[in-house]
């Protein structure tokens, strides 16, 4: 995908440009979500400790190069996580910002988080619930139920991150056809 029309924002040039502190492309949809989010929660992340959990170029790389950036929104001091982090149940437990999106059904319990973090779930997993008519529920990569009780602020599976990136990619979108001359 040309770069100019990268919506998504997930092509080398658009992630290349994050890396680089450039805002002329996109950026991807979730990560800047979570980005918004956070700025519409009134929640600087100057000084603070992110932790990434998950790193996909879809959401942990992007998300910990956001926030890494040199202006206001971030300037944030990050750790990135994966399957490989020897002390990855504690580690979490040192950020006033935990991100959750390493694919793992409610991984993420309250023994992790710090008391008054605030925490995003990117996670969507299907798992059984015989309760339910689908057979089914949704559940991000956060046990929200536990961590909800240790947790200052928490976003909710579904709704939280993902209209967001909806919305994300709408604004992209609108970027893309007003840089075409639409």
């Amino acid at each position: 995908v040309h770069p100019e029309k990268d919506v998504d924002g997930l092509g080398t040039v658009n992630l290349g440009k994050i890396a680089q502190d450039d805002d002329s492309g996109f950026v991807c949809c979730t990560p800047a979500g979570i980005m918004e989010l956070l700025a519409r929660a009134d929640v600087p992340l100057a000084g603070k400790h992110v932790v990434v959990l998950g790193r996909s170029l879809l959401v942990g790389k992007p998300v910990a190069l956001l926030a890494l950036q040199k202006h206001a929104g971030a300037n944030a001091t990050v750790t990135v996580c994966h399957s490989r982090t020897r002390a990855l149940p504690t580690t979490p437990r040192q950020a006033d910002v935990p991100v959750a999106a390493g694919g793992r059904a409610e991984f993420v319990t309250a023994d992790m988080v710090k008391p008054g973090a605030v925490v995003i779930d990117v996670g969507i997993n299907r798992i059984a619930d015989p309760t339910r008519k689908t057979g089914y529920r949704l559940t991000g990569d956060v046990d929200f139920k536990g961590v909800s009780q240790v947790a200052g602020k928490i976003t909710p599976v579904p709704g939280g991150v993902g209209p967001m990136t909806v919305a994300m990619l709408m604004r992209n979108t609108l970027k893309a056809a007003r840089l075409a001359g639409r």
